[in-house]
């Protein structure tokens, strides 16, 4: 029996702009410069006139659009417009023909008025480190990686409680902060040929300084490398191995809090009059007598108004960039100098985008980034919201009974299970609103250290490899957390904080899926900088291109059979899976290809 097909003509017909290179064809370096913008406008769609709609010093302004090129397919609008701002938000409209009235924004075209919150936008000058963008980020949780053995000859602090390496971790307990496994620095450059193998370009390490526990995010100083990882001698050592490869290495600062032990605020609560009083809020009014961050009395929280603290952060941010780091990764970027009624967090932003140069920033933000993304601070962010979230939801194992379906980071309903149509509305939201630059230096990542294990939350592996999929083929950098190409478990965050499985066989076929698909994300431009058009999103299988002027990919990610999808495409160069038939794609699931269009 031959099944019924559907056509993704549809969503190809529709008015399209992103913010790539095929339709920003002029951006502004200075403020002053003029921006030339492009609309693609299939020829199954007419307009009399567009117009692009823009917003100068807080007010709309509008530019008539003239045609710029015609194609057999397509019509292309060009608009010129002046940028004054650091951030431009614009939209188009389009009058007559088949059109009608209808505006098209980041998330599409809408024949009725529409907000400014899903604008395109457009920012000025440098937009982070090109060579990010054609990064694949390997996590590492540096006592879970790898030891050379250096704290077997240290001596231990109070807080630790010695584990063997591969012992499953308490998870939920009283020593889960503190069990110690003995991973190092020196075990993550005896071990740097494993992160090459897997395709990755990028090493991220949590933090790396002293604390009083093994995530280490209660910092007790900044001044130098926890001597149980080596110490700044095994940081120096490994940049240099690192940089010798052709890696990057970025380190996790955390400017929102310290630790209670941390020696700027034992010195605060020591002396009323030390200049680290001001460093935090201190309030009789609280539990406690001090703000910590979300009641947690370990972790004081951080007053930007201080100009001391400004210049302390400003020499930790530089020293160890001089160390050898290629910029930071920031915890509860979100958090950051938002206290009551003082919000300084776009000033601190900006201002550590100054102190570290050309190095990158990534903010790590749990909700809806897109407010704190529009200006000249973090260059992207962990992409929970906009691509975790909505993956864990589409491709969420299939029984019900397990840990992620009652409880999804701080909503205690737990995972739902949500089909195609609702993944690309989430995907396609958070992307609105967002300078397209920014989309494409934040990470897409599946799971971190602070989150169940993707593998256990997909339940299987062809499932995890179309997560993997989508992670490699969607705009932004891919980041894995070590031991996920191994498909390592856990079902939430400190549960799979597990040892890397040095000495146990390896599932050597799934790993060679993932070297396969970032060898794909490394080599394919248009992966790192093409546009996005959704071409089809059914229940069961979501379809897109990534365009640049040079190159086209169609990806197909399905995690179950579903109909036959056809596509106008009949000449396709399969890059990943099965071959595509007289351009009707494969129907099997779940499943993932990508076709290179000729």
């Amino acid at each position: 029996m031959t099944l019924p097909t559907v056509d993704v003509q549809g969503l190809l017909d529709a008015p399209h702009h992103d913010g790539s290179d095929q339709y920003v064809v002029q951006r502004p370096e200075e403020l002053g410069d003029e921006a030339v913008v492009r609309l693609r406008l299939p020829r199954a769609t007419s307009a009399d006139r567009v117009l692009l709609r823009y917003e100068r010093d807080g007010e709309p302004r509008s530019v008539e659009a003239i045609v710029d090129e015609e194609t057999e397919t397509d019509v292309w609008w060009r608009a010129e417009f002046p940028v004054t701002n650091p951030a431009t938000h614009y939209r188009w409209l389009l009058s007559g023909g088949t059109a009608g009235y209808t505006w098209a924004n980041a998330l599409g075209r809408s024949s009725h008025e529409v907000g400014d919150s899903d604008d395109f936008v457009l920012t000025v000058g440098a937009s982070g480190p090109e060579w990010h963008l054609d990064s694949v980020v390997y996590e590492i949780f540096p006592d879970r990686f790898a030891s050379s053995g250096v704290a077997d000859s240290t001596e231990l602090p109070e807080w630790a409680v010695r584990r063997a390496w591969g012992e499953l971790p308490t998870g939920r307990g009283r020593p889960t902060p503190y069990e110690l496994y003995g991973g190092d620095l020196r075990g993550i450059e005896q071990h740097l040929d494993h992160v090459e193998s897997v395709g990755a370009n990028v090493v991220y390490l949590t933090p790396f300084f002293p604390a009083t526990s093994t995530h280490r995010y209660d910092a007790t100083t900044f001044d130098r490398v926890d001597p149980l990882l080596g110490g700044d001698d095994a940081l120096r050592s490994l940049a240099a191995a690192a940089h010798a490869r052709g890696l990057r290495l970025l380190g996790d600062l955390t400017l929102n809090h310290t630790g209670y032990r941390h020696e700027w605020f034992e010195r605060a609560r020591a002396d009323a009059g030390a200049p680290e009083r001001g460093f935090y809020y201190f309030d009789e009014s609280i539990p406690g007598g001090y703000e910590s961050w979300l009641g947690h009395q370990t972790l004081p929280k951080l007053n930007w108004e201080s100009a001391e603290l400004h210049e302390r952060f400003a020499h930790v941010l530089k020293r160890y960039l001089d160390l050898g780091l290629d910029g930071w990764r920031i915890d509860v970027a979100n958090m950051i100098a938002r206290y009551r009624d003082l919000d300084l967090n776009h000033e601190v932003a900006r201002w550590t985008r100054d102190q570290v140069g050309d190095a990158l920033l990534i903010a790590e933000h749990g909700h809806d980034f897109r407010r704190d993304l529009a200006g000249c601070g973090w260059h992207g962010v962990m992409n929970y919201s906009g691509f975790m979230r909505p993956l864990w939801t589409w491709l969420l194992r299939d029984d019900p009974e397990t840990e992620q379906q009652r409880h999804f980071w701080g909503i205690k309903v737990g995972v739902p299970s949500l089909d195609g149509h609702d993944t690309v509305a989430a995907i396609s939201r958070f992307r609105a609103g967002v300078p397209w630059e920014a989309v494409l230096h934040s990470w897409n990542l599946l799971d971190s250290h602070d989150v169940a294990r993707f593998r256990t939350i997909a339940g299987t592996a062809d499932r995890h490899l179309v997560g993997l999929g989508l992670q490699m083929t969607l705009p932004g950098v891919p980041m894995i957390f070590a031991g996920d190409e191994l498909g390592l478990e856990g079902a939430w965050g400190e549960e799979a904080r597990r040892t890397m499985p040095w000495e146990k066989p390896w599932d050597e076929a799934f790993l060679g899926e993932v070297r396969a698909l970032t060898r794909l994300r490394r080599t394919l431009p248009a992966l790192a900088r093409g546009g996005l058009r959704f071409v089809h999103e059914s229940a069961d299988a979501i379809a897109f291109l990534r365009e640049t002027a040079a190159e086209r990919l169609l990806v197909l990610a399905a995690r179950a059979p579903h109909d036959p999808i056809s596509t106008p495409f009949t000449s396709m160069e399969t890059l990943y899976g099965e071959d595509a038939g007289h351009g009707v794609l494969p129907s099997e699931g779940p499943a993932f290809h990508v076709w290179r269009i000729r």
